[in-house]
């Protein structure tokens, strides 16, 4: 992993940076706020939009800082509303988000590293290692763009996209205080979520930092052999260790944890993984059941029948689990992490034909 970062952008800087920007400029108090709230309220890319700064304040600012660092480099539509955006990073790497409407709710799925060391075998992201973690600013820039283009503000926040949020746990931290400001997006605690492998040293230390957020838990299998070979490299503790973090959370936080699993055919779905995951989530835990995404460099992995998924919910249910069913989104857009990336960076070096 290479670690080139950008130059530092405002959407970098937290509102107390921000103020200390403007008093090294001789700027008002107000000029703070209305810097602020053009970033990270209203979404601006560039100083010619805050039109009512200064001139002379937005070339000053202009010389120190860019607005942003990352630019759209595609952006693909699904026939269920879901919509995919690849962001060019400011040294031509590329990242993914997604937005992902449903009812009321327009839900942002932000990624914090290009690419993933965790290598689970159904995801996408990890296929070809981690190369770099983000900046909070490029975590944040994901955010406002998806509310820009969302046609209604956002409503939560899935920190579930490429990479292991606990890898890069500092400008994770940073990227949510800013767009938990009230003066920004002000995301509140319930609807932020950070969905980790369960890296142990990380874990530990996200527990002692007190965010405002709720914990999901990639697990995924609830045997141990079974788990390490699903997810292979996430330097994350036995099933035990999952089971005491998701309990240490509730202790501190008073928030209940969310089990994600993806569906397997054949691998995760049984009867006997079912009654083990039910005694494994307990009180204080719901399980997010995942039917797995389609992905082409793992054709034999596919998600169960209808009925045996169904068959799932019912087992869990029985066990008195709260049990949710995500239903795939985005299939068509290759929509499983990492995969719109890795075909447009095969595509410019020309190992692929677009569609």
């Amino acid at each position: 992993m290479h670690a080139a970062q950008p130059p530092r952008a405002l959407t970098d800087f937290t509102a107390e940076e921000l103020r200390a920007l403007m008093a090294a400029e001789r700027q008002p108090t107000y000029r703070t706020n209305q810097v602020f709230s053009w970033v990270q309220k209203q979404g601006a890319r560039t100083y010619d939009e805050m039109s009512n700064v200064p001139k002379a304040l937005r070339e000053a600012l202009a010389a120190k800082a860019p607005v942003r660092t990352t630019t759209v480099a595609h952006e693909e539509p699904s026939a269920d509303g879901t919509t995919k955006l690849l962001l060019r990073l400011h040294d031509g790497e590329h990242v993914e988000c997604v937005l992902i409407p449903e009812g009321e709710r327009a839900t942002a799925c932000l990624s914090t590293q290009v690419g993933c060391g965790v290598g689970c075998v159904f995801c996408a992201s990890g296929a070809e290692g981690v190369v770099r973690n983000l900046s909070a600013g490029e975590i944040v820039e994901q955010a406002l763009e998806l509310n820009r283009m969302a046609g209604q503000r956002l409503t939560n926040i899935v920190v579930m996209g490429m990479g292991e949020p606990l890898h890069n746990l500092d400008a994770l931290e940073r990227a949510l205080r800013i767009l938990q400001d009230p003066e920004g997006l002000d995301f509140g605690a319930r609807r932020i979520t950070v969905s980790t492998s369960g890296p142990v040293k990380a874990f530990e230390d996200f527990l002692t930092r007190g965010l405002k957020v709720k914990l999901a838990i990639s697990l995924h299998a609830a045997f141990d052999g079974l788990r390490k070979e699903l997810v292979p490299r996430g330097g994350t503790g036995d099933i035990h260790f999952l089971e005491s973090m998701s309990r240490r959370w509730f202790e501190k936080t008073g928030r209940d944890v969310t089990f994600e699993y993806v569906l397997l055919d054949n691998i995760n779905d049984s009867d006997e993984d079912m009654r083990a995951l039910a005694k494994l989530a307990g009180r204080h835990v719901n399980v997010n059941l995942i039917p797995m995404n389609p992905v082409p460099f793992a054709p034999k992995l596919k998600a169960p029948p209808n009925a045996r998924i169904e068959r799932c919910v019912s087992l869990l249910e029985e066990e008195g689990v709260v049990v949710h069913c995500r239903r795939q989104r985005g299939d068509d857009v290759a929509a499983a992490c990492g995969q719109l990336r890795r075909f447009h960076e095969k595509l410019e070096d020309g190992q692929e034909t677009a569609p």
